[in-house]
């Protein structure tokens, strides 16, 4: 593990923000980090305004876009709002039909399967449309690279209009709108969205010229906060000032569907709550079952509903755990028969993995083995796989300079996905290994702890983690400060948990202040610590809540003795 101390800022910076501010200079410097150097700009950083969100008219084609939309409720034309079966496309999905079903009721939805359609844009879902004389499509968080399936739906009399956030190809689809920031020529300033917040500013754009304002659009803010923490998006600009209206919505007046899937989970909700309690169960129902199920619960209106089809969802989550867990296992033993822990990348591939899981083994396989990583599996006639990549590497630019074997691709920088034939996964397998090979950087395969800043136990108090919580909500862009504390001693520590896998922290600092702590996973450091005369330790500051009395403690992520 390397622990990177990230450059102290400027004292001449961070003095008078600390005094202009009243703080600790450890608060002033760490918003200095974040580019926050007055008073106005820790304002707004603090305290998000919605009224600081972007025009969304300044997005290229969203007048076209709107007049389209427009244009098919004025004609009484039957509407389709189309999206992926993830949890940005399922929340944009919902968010988007919600709001046109205000005062138009002829809108349906469509969520592709994952086994029978794949990712994005399917030929059947316009055949559906058709069908059903359906004359606009509205695709939310896929549709950028789908050239040929818009020029389908035209040829039967469809048009499209594309909200997308992933990179465009050379060209885009000749469609009647393309919102997407990521466009060379889209002046939009902000170009972190997800696609359910793509979606946002399509309905902002669209109420806009019923007169309607920011507050009409408050109560699906905390669809967007949770694609925000989903998607893995930068939790900066924009989307840090969503996601954080979005939080106090969900913890406030959330709707009944997201009500019942947060209703195990005690106390306020956090973003990464999110992250790690509803997006997974969201993610389930198209993993195990069928994204649809996700919809119809995002927009039921009835809590009791709400709650059955939540129950429903549990269900598929815990059968995608128990499928999680077996093949990762299978893929560990794979990798370890094949010996190919010294490779640059883990590529591994059974024909009986089920799709839906794909992707969270390939994180798996990343956390074990930290190289970039693709999991395959069949998929009709044609290979899928989902693609991770450890930090600071762009698995996208790699997959890139492999498309003469790939049939299609997309994604972002360190999440992907993609179709290949069968005949040619060995080729690309050699190929995928050959490019990582070339262009990462050997560091990257090492995990990494970012570190914010040094600190003194005698300085971690109640007042500073006040503060500290004020950062939030955390994520990508914004995470959540890691500190180091050096020359700690033993207190008391022991192992904990099952076969002692866990850490429970006692140290004191210059015979002074003892604090506690817990480090999950580091129960092996324990020989180490209390055998060093001095060790260092990288941590975030939390709150531990026991039998009612809270106290503040160390989240440590790795500790090293003064003689490694």
């Amino acid at each position: 593990m390397r622990w990177t101390l990230k450059q102290e800022p400027e004292e001449h910076l961070v003095i008078p923000l600390a005094e202009a501010l009243g703080v600790d200079p450890i608060i002033a410097g760490l918003l200095v980090q974040r580019g926050v150097t007055t008073f106005e700009e820790a304002r707004r950083f603090f305290r998000p305004s919605l009224d600081e969100l972007h025009d969304p008219w300044l997005m290229k084609d969203m007048k076209p876009a709107v007049e389209r939309i427009e244009k098919a409720i004025a004609n009484g034309e039957n509407i389709l709002v189309y999206g992926d079966y993830d949890v940005d496309g399922t929340t944009a999905v919902s968010l988007v039909s919600s709001y046109l079903m205000e005062d138009y009721d002829q809108v349906a939805t469509y969520i592709p399967d994952r086994y029978a359609e794949g990712y994005g844009v399917s030929y059947q879902g316009i055949d559906f449309a058709a069908d059903n004389d359906m004359t606009l499509i509205i695709a939310l968080d896929c549709g950028i690279k789908a050239i040929e399936k818009v020029a389908y739906a035209k040829e039967k009399g469809i048009d499209f209009v594309i909200c997308d956030h992933h990179r465009p190809g050379d060209t885009v689809p000749d469609a009647v709108a393309v919102l997407d920031a990521k466009q060379e020529d889209c002046a939009y300033p902000y170009k972190e969205l997800c696609g359910c917040g793509v979606g946002f500013k399509l309905i902002q754009a669209l109420g806009s010229r019923k007169g309607q304002g920011l507050t009409h659009f408050k109560p699906y803010l905390d669809l967007v906060a949770v694609a925000i923490g989903a998607d893995i998006v930068p939790v900066t600009g924009e989307n840090r000032i969503l996601a954080f209206h979005g939080m106090k919505v969900l913890n406030s007046a959330p709707r009944p569907g997201l009500r019942a899937l947060a209703a195990r989970k005690k106390g306020k909700l956090t973003l990464t709550d999110a992250v790690f309690t509803i997006a997974p169960r969201i993610n389930a129902a198209g993993r195990m079952k069928h994204g649809q199920h996700a919809v119809n619960l995002l927009t039921s209106d009835d809590i009791n509903i709400a709650a059955q089809l939540a129950e429903d969802i549990e269900a598929y989550n815990s059968d995608r755990r128990q499928l999680d867990e077996e093949i990762t296992e299978c893929a560990l033993e794979q990798i370890r028969l094949n010996r190919e822990e010294e490779r640059f990348t883990t590529v591994v591939y059974d024909e009986v993995w089920h799709k839906g899981v794909i992707g969270i083994v390939a994180s798996r396989l990343t956390e074990t083995y930290y190289r970039p990583t693709l999991v395959f599996t069949k998929s009709g006639e044609k290979l899928a796989a989902s693609a991770r990549s450890v930090k600071g590497f762009d698995v996208y630019n790699a997959l890139e300079a492999c498309k003469d074997h790939i049939e299609q691709f997309g994604g972002h920088k360190y999440a992907a996905g993609l179709t290949l034939l069968e005949e040619q996964y060995e080729d690309f397998k050699r190929k995928f290994e050959a490019v990582v090979a070339q262009t990462i950087d050997p560091q990257m395969l090492t995990p990494e702890i970012a570190v914010d800043a040094r600190i003194a136990l005698k300085d971690i108090t109640p007042k500073l983690y006040r503060i500290l919580k004020q950062f939030a909500p955390f994520g990508p862009g914004n995470l959540s400060p890691v500190f180091m504390a050096e020359g700690l001693k033993d207190a008391g520590s022991r192992a904990v948990g099952e076969k002692n896998k866990h850490l429970k922290f006692s140290v004191s600092q210059n015979g002074g202040k003892r604090i506690d702590g817990i480090g999950f996973s580091l129960g092996h450091k324990l020989d180490d610590i209390k055998t060093a005369k001095e060790f260092d330790a990288v941590f975030a500051i939390d709150e531990n809540e026991w039998q009612g009395n809270v106290s503040l403690q160390l989240k440590v992520k790795d500790v090293r003795s003064k003689t490694e």
